[in-house]
């Protein structure tokens, strides 16, 4: 079994609306360092499942490192969302659950800067971690729209407010309500957001959501490399299994310099193996969970030299421009090749 695989115990279960539901971890102090996370990263969970035996989701840390010890996510129910569904119905204080330990790239760089977060939904999940660590160990300021059908789906609605009281002149959260104001537009979060263009902006909510954000956020002219999205994804394989790492056929190699964990390695890689593949099977404890291109938990940055993703169905364009691949489907193109992991 990876040392990337615990099982945690639920001490608390918050209901935050009818349909969402915080789930609270506790981490025993043997783990406290491997469960170490940065806001807006998430964790990979084993549910149960009688007709595949078990699937596995993501669901994002709710909690902030700067002020909780204990591991939140926040689970709203979706329709037809096994995962979902089985957490809210069936979790209770005391229930034990597999996770993977934190990953993602939903991370700001720094908090002390100006950040702009736009959510929607169950979107608030990461947005709050974010939000409640820039005010907590940040200096720059915090401006939140938060979109729902109605108030009664405001999730943290509480927290916010509270919030707002605590930190007056550094944050302010627009409430977007469907039921009153109809969906947002284009021109109206352009007009929201007119003057937080140079903002750091992070984005999460349901597809269409987050392509009229892009939108607006084009309109006022924030540059791409301040606009960061994430995406949720259900994970199609089963990151909790036994890994097998096939051999390789490949008669050419790259040298490839890897940063990880405080050390540097050189290793010879395979032109026709993914990184991840290469540093699993020469037993090196590598971040991942889905092995298939659909989340972003084996995100690393390319130094020097080039790289080829043969599937990403998470990284956007800013993350690109930062430099990021998949380790799981990363494979060599230069002769050399240093890559960190460093997210």
């Amino acid at each position: 079994m990876s040392s990337r695989v615990h099982t945690l115990e639920v001490v608390e279960v918050i209901k935050e609306t009818d349909e969402a539901a915080s789930l609270v971890f506790a981490v025993p102090d043997e783990l406290v360092e491997r469960f170490r996370y940065h806001p807006g990263q998430f964790l990979t969970v084993e549910i149960p499942s009688d007709r595949t035996g078990s699937v596995a989701r993501c669901y994002s840390l709710s909690s902030s490192p700067h002020l909780d010890d204990e591991l939140v996510v926040t689970v709203k129910r979706t329709i037809d969302g096994y995962g979902s569904n089985w957490l809210c119905d069936n979790v209770s204080v005391g229930t034990r659950l597999r996770v993977l330990t934190p990953s993602g790239v939903f991370v700001p760089k720094t908090l002390d800067a100006d950040l702009l977060l736009l959510a929607a939904g169950s979107g608030i999940t990461p947005i709050m971690s974010i939000a409640k660590s820039a005010l907590l160990a940040g200096a720059g300021n915090v401006y939140l729209v938060y979109a729902n059908v109605g108030i009664e789906s405001v999730i943290f609605g509480a927290e916010l407010a509270e919030m707002i009281v605590e930190f007056p002149d550094r944050l302010q959260v627009v409430h977007w309500l469907e039921s009153e104001r109809g969906l947002p537009t284009v021109d109206d979060l352009a007009e929201l957001l007119v003057l937080c263009e140079r903002y750091d902006t992070f984005v999460c909510g349901p597809t269409p959501f987050m392509e009229v954000c892009r939108a607006a956020l084009q309109v006022i002219g924030t540059p791409d490399k301040h606009v960061h999205i994430e995406k949720f994804q259900s994970l199609t394989g089963d990151p909790f299994a036994d890994i097998v790492v096939a051999e390789s056929s490949a008669t050419s190699t790259a040298a490839a310099t890897i940063e990880i964990d405080g050390r540097s390695i050189d290793i010879e890689w395979p032109r026709d193996t993914p990184l991840l593949d290469v540093l699993l099977g020469k037993g090196i404890d590598a971040p991942y969970s889905c092995r298939a291109g659909e989340c972003s938990a084996c995100a690393c940055t390319v130094r020097s030299g080039e790289v080829r993703m043969r599937k990403n169905d998470t990284l956007v364009d800013a993350d690109l421009a930062l430099g990021l691949t998949l380790a799981c489907q990363a494979v060599p193109v230069s002769e050399r090749v240093e890559i960190a992991f460093d997210q």
